[in-house]
């Protein structure tokens, strides 16, 4: 069998699914998931190394496509009542978005801070609609990928843009580029994580780094001796305050 990436929900990354048959990129499949038959769209051929949960039945026919989106029809209504029924149960979660499979079965995506007992709801939802229901707890970062935007750079959202996992960023990417000291408003995306486009560039800098003294350290050259107070990675330069308050720059290969 052969393995793919198909992406079946909006919020989330695609998965590994095994198969029997040439899928391409951009093919809209039949799925065998968690929730039972499902639409999905194959994103690439996954490694061999990667496990696989479910299985990619066959190419979807009209007749699967137009099934599908009838039953996606009812999304905002089914939406509606989840939402009201957390309400009335108290719940502490913020509904996203909610998908119907080909079988009438649902999965309903939520944030949240911190875990959420959502065991009665999923029994009361299950009566209501007569199916199969599933929560899923997803991120921040899954939610504004769904709803998809603009960044302050003004182009799409690198979550939406990009498929695939979205990777982890961390602060020290952030500090790596020395732009941590504009506040995290500043270097923060829609979703208030830090944002994506910090990691593109993090391992360059990480590389022209190397070699270049500690931000605020004190050095010594032939010439000079004083306290670092800017480091410029691209132009391989620091800039250092001498004991008499002078300003002087200072080529990398200077420093040796």
């Amino acid at each position: 069998m052969s393995k793919y990436l198909v992406n079946v929900y909006k919020w989330d990354d695609p998965s590994v699914y095994e198969g029997q048959g040439d899928f391409s990129d951009g093919d809209t499949v039949v799925v065998e998931c968690e929730i039972g038959k499902d639409i999905g769209t194959v994103i690439s051929v996954a490694d061999d190394g990667k496990e696989s949960q479910y299985r990619v039945l066959r190419k979807a026919t009209k007749r699967d496509v137009e099934t599908f989106n009838d039953n996606n029809e009812k999304k905002s209504d089914i939406f509606d009542i989840a939402h009201k029924e957390v309400k009335r149960m108290g719940i502490e979660m913020k509904l996203v978005d909610a998908h119907v499979s080909l079988e009438k079965n649902i999965i309903i995506a939520f944030t949240a801070d911190g875990r959420v007992d959502f065991r009665q709801l999923v029994k009361n939802l299950s009566k209501i609609f007569q199916c199969l229901v599933r929560m899923r707890q997803i991120g921040s970062r899954d939610e504004a990928r769904k709803l998809g935007g603009c960044g302050i750079c003004g182009r799409e959202l690198c979550c939406a843009k990009f498929p695939g996992s979205i990777p982890s960023i961390s602060t020290e990417m952030a500090k790596i580029q020395q732009v941590s000291h504009r506040g995290s408003e500043r270097i923060s995306g829609l979703c208030g994580r830090l944002m994506c486009c910090l990691s593109y560039e993090s391992e360059q800098y990480r590389e022209l780094l190397k070699g270049m003294p500690e931000l605020y350290s004190r050095i010594r050259t032939r010439n000079i001796e004083g306290d670092v107070i800017e480091i410029n990675a691209i132009k391989q330069e620091v800039k250092v305050r001498t004991k008499d308050k002078q300003i002087v720059t200072i080529k990398k290969e200077d420093l040796k």
